[in-house]
């Protein structure tokens, strides 16, 4: 996936904005490049143990209007705000029902957010996947 500078930033302010929950959300794209950025709630945001959960209802319609517009689903982007950005077991999990999607995951752990993007198989293989910005 490409990605612009400006639409990372997105994704990248999401994640600061949410903290200390995790944000989470989705990157629509267009023959490989990142053409829109759909910040979705948390629905277990507040008081709660570590992670994210999508409203599946929620993400079902969003899908649809990204294809209405001629894109496709290319990534499911979260946060991990007391762990380096790499998938954990429950993003394995999660993520092993959407082959083919990148899993985009900012740390803002450290002082700087560091964003890392991996295709993880229904098996559970990890795959690191650069991050390609550019306009």
């Amino acid at each position: 996936m490409r990605i612009a500078p400006a639409l990372l930033d997105e994704v990248v302010a999401h994640a600061l904005r949410d903290a200390p929950d995790e944000c989470c959300g989705v990157v629509a794209l267009r023959d490989g490049v990142a053409v829109s950025v759909h910040p979705m709630e948390n629905v277990l945001q507040g008081p709660k143990p570590l992670g994210f959960e999508l409203d599946g209802l929620t993400l079902l319609r969003l899908i649809d209007e990204i294809e209405d517009a001629g894109a496709e689903l290319g990534a499911i982007y979260h946060s991990h705000t007391r762990s380096p950005p790499y998938p954990s077991q429950t993003d394995i999990n999660f993520a092993g029902g959407w082959p083919g999607v990148e899993w985009l995951i900012v740390g803002t752990k450290g002082a700087e957010p560091e964003v890392k993007s991996y295709l993880i198989t229904r098996d559970g293989d990890i795959t690191d996947v650069p991050v390609a910005v550019a306009d």
